[in-house]
């Protein structure tokens, strides 16, 4: 098998909201996807057309409205197909025609390179992180940003699951992994998994009544 290549990511602060969005790129094939076209899909698709890339893939971390708000002109001007998991399935597929299910650890190609999806509940029951071993790099939609993490007191949240994700699920990823959050939280737009571990205090939060008690909400019983 041929050596899969590291994907390029392009991280973008979009809207009002200080969103992130990313254009992820494969130097071999010029093959690009697109997470979570928020707002300003023209910047977006000007960093695609600089690089001559094209889009076929939209990655979703999660379908709340600051995270879709741009995903029908994304999905009409590229036609990609929209990844996302099967619980969101139904809310992004009013926003685009080509939505498909993605499994928890299945890759997502990007032309030779790809993306796993990391099933990431806790924030809505369908988030998702994407990963990218060969680039070291994770997306994490608003399930960790840099310095603290997202909320847990949304329709769906749950804050146990919250705290698997974070120190299963992202624990288990290489400690040199950067991250790229949702938001523009953080003193800055990326760090990596070991400096979040050791100064994040949602991480640093290791049990439910400690995540709890940084999060101002109620342990579940």
């Amino acid at each position: 098998m041929s050596e899969v290549p590291a994907l390029e990511i392009v991280q973008l602060e979009v809207g009002l909201l200080q969103n992130f969005c990313e254009v992820i790129g494969c130097p071999t094939t010029g093959k690009a996807a697109l997470v979570d076209p928020a707002f300003e899909v023209d910047r977006l698709m000007k960093i695609v057309r600089e690089r001559g890339w094209t889009v076929e893939t939209i990655l979703l971390t999660h379908t709340h409205d600051d995270h879709v708000a741009g995903l029908d002109e994304a999905a009409a001007e590229t036609g990609a197909v929209v990844r996302c998991h099967p619980l969101e399935l139904e809310a992004a597929g009013q926003f685009a025609a080509r939505v498909e299910p993605v499994g928890d650890g299945e890759d997502v190609w990007i032309g030779g390179g790809r993306m796993r999806a990391i099933w990431a509940p806790g924030h809505t029951p369908g988030c998702v992180c994407w990963y990218g071993p060969e680039s070291e790099a994770l997306i994490t939609g608003d399930v960790l940003f840099v310095g603290s993490c997202g909320g847990v007191s949304y329709q769906g949240s749950d804050p146990k699951a919250m705290v698997d994700t974070l120190q299963r699920k992202l624990g288990s990823l290489p400690e040199q992994t950067r991250l790229y959050p949702g938001h523009d939280y953080g003193k800055t737009p990326t760090s990596t998994l070991m400096w979040e571990f050791v100064n994040n205090p949602a991480l640093r939060a290791d049990t439910l009544e400690a995540f709890c008690a940084y999060k101002r909400v109620a342990v579940p019983t």
